[in-house]
């Protein structure tokens, strides 16, 4: 049962996360419990609860502007997915949920033998790269594990790109806001959600 306090912080971090480059639910939540001046004894929204805030504000304020940079953000992943599309790459996240704000990157998944293939084929087609390690957790009541990840600009869009061993197409690492297996999606899927 959500009070009108857990509401209120959850409308927040949604806001939060619409106009400021916070992307993880946590810290919006623990900052908008703060804006908002309530204890710290106060329990925080379900992660379920700022993503579905955060789909009304879009709604409501995201209008036009949010329909065509979510556009562009797909027809990107498409791009890039191709680019790399002997690694199966697999659309995730935001972009794919629709609920990606201005400072949202697109987050591909792929799948190799090492994360050195995939460098090589950034290099063959001159993408110039940074490399960084992603946390995420694979299993429920488990730690979290790294995994190897590029981040490139494709236009004026951020790419991060996780790298997953060749079986990991077969398990999707835990959503952080649902807790759930992630969504993936494939070219076709991703093509699908694209206007004619």
């Amino acid at each position: 049962m959500t009070t009108d306090s857990t509401r209120r912080v959850a409308e927040e971090a949604a806001r939060i996360i619409f106009d400021e480059a916070v992307q993880d639910y946590g810290l919006a939540k623990r900052k908008a419990r703060e804006r908002l001046g309530l204890p710290m004894t106060l329990a925080l929204p379900k992660n379920t609860d700022v993503e579905a805030a955060l789909v009304a504000l879009l709604a409501v304020f995201g209008g036009e502007a949010h329909t065509e940079r979510l556009e562009v953000m797909r027809r990107t992943a498409l791009e890039a997915m191709r680019a790399l599309a002997r690694f199966s790459p697999r659309l995730v996240g935001p972009v794919l949920a629709g609920t990606a704000t201005e400072h949202s990157p697109v987050n591909l998944h792929v799948f190799a033998d090492t994360p050195e293939e995939v460098m090589m084929e950034l290099f063959d087609r001159r993408i110039p790269f940074d490399t960084f390690d992603r946390r995420l957790r694979t299993r429920a009541g488990a730690g979290y594990e790294e995994f190897p990840a590029l981040r490139f600009i494709a236009g004026e869009v951020p790419v991060e790109v996780t790298v997953f061993p060749c079986h990991g197409v077969r398990q999707a690492p835990l959503s952080p806001v649902d807790g759930k297996p992630m969504r993936r999606a494939a070219e076709a899927e991703v093509l699908a959600l694209l206007p004619e």
